[in-house]
């Protein structure tokens, strides 16, 4: 999963941006290796760790190397009150709760299927963005959204079949849902800083941090033990997220926003569900289901209309 602050849905033509060069579309590969490989990272580091810890080693690791990349980049640190305040509610929303809830969702659910509830981040913010900014939808991206809604009960229905008489695949549906709102609600709180011109390196290196401390105040009012998983697989994906999935991702999102604009770097919210997908299918026995199928066919014909609409 991508630890980006997301811009404002652009009404902006493509057409400003030129064709994708060799460097755009190996970049752009990159991008949906990472965020394809990052759910089932996640899931490999549920068992010795309560998630909130989880999240919570994960995020001083990030923390630190986004401080690190403002300090050398020589970003702006220093804010007024009112600014940590917004860069505080991007923490609890985007770098703290919406992880967690994964975290915890990945006991219930192949890791795949996480990252298809994620891809309707795009199809969510139009609806936020509808109810806090008075932005209404076009008629393609209601039809977009209706879409992909339509495709995660096509994917979840045979889940939910097998497992008739048992909640979890429902409690881990639950919860991906409620960390995808989460996300889409920091992304309108990034809508709302965008205004003020706040350098995304420092908006997250600051939001990131809050959002620390957000999950250390969690688990000590919840008394989550702090446990420590020293396994190679555990660690081994702690460097990939926190390193490779948060710091790399981030600056090789925010440089395809640059070269190829935020419509088509959007896409990749299309894209990396397969390879998640792919390698549920490999690693952990997903079973492919017509419905199912079907389903994955409408989320992501579903977000190819909401990009489209965007643009209209």
């Amino acid at each position: 999963m991508s630890d980006v602050s997301v811009t404002a849905p652009s009404a902006e033509p493509s057409s400003r941006f030129g064709v994708l060069s060799g460097k755009d579309i190996g970049l752009y590969g990159l991008m949906i290796f990472v965020w394809g490989t990052s759910w089932i990272a996640m899931a490999s580091q549920i068992g010795v760790v309560p998630p909130v810890i989880t999240g919570i080693y994960r995020f001083f690791i990030a923390t630190s190397a986004m401080f690190l990349w403002a300090y050398l980049g020589k970003y702006p640190l220093q804010f007024p009150l009112r600014i940590h305040l917004r860069f505080a509610l991007l923490g609890v929303f985007i770098f703290s709760s919406n992880f967690v809830l994964f975290y915890y969702a990945a006991g219930y659910m192949a890791s795949g299927l996480m990252a298809v509830i994620f891809s309707l981040t795009s199809l969510v913010n139009i609806a936020l963005t509808a109810l806090f900014f008075g932005q209404k939808p076009s008629r393609v991206g209601i039809i977009g959204a209706l879409m992909g809604f339509s495709g995660i009960g096509l994917i979840f229905w045979p889940e939910i079949s097998v497992h008739a008489g048992g909640d979890d695949i429902l409690i881990g549906l639950g919860l991906g849902m409620a960390g995808t709102l989460c996300f889409c609600m920091g992304n309108m709180v990034s809508v709302a800083n965008k205004k003020h011109n706040l350098p995304l390196v420092s908006s997250n290196a600051w939001g990131m941090f809050y959002g620390l401390l957000w999950m250390i105040f969690i688990a000590l009012v919840l008394d989550v033990e702090f446990v420590m998983d020293w396994s190679a697989k555990y660690w081994i994906a702690m460097v990939w997220l926190s390193i490779v999935a948060s710091v790399v991702a981030f600056w090789g999102y925010m440089t395809l926003l640059n070269t190829i604009g935020p419509a088509r770097a959007g896409y990749l919210t299309v894209l990396f569900p397969i390879v998640a997908l792919l390698l549920s299918t490999l690693f952990e026995g997903y079973h492919w289901t017509l419905p199912g199928l079907v389903g994955l066919g409408a989320i992501i014909a579903g977000n190819i209309l909401v990009m489209r609409g965007k643009n209209s």
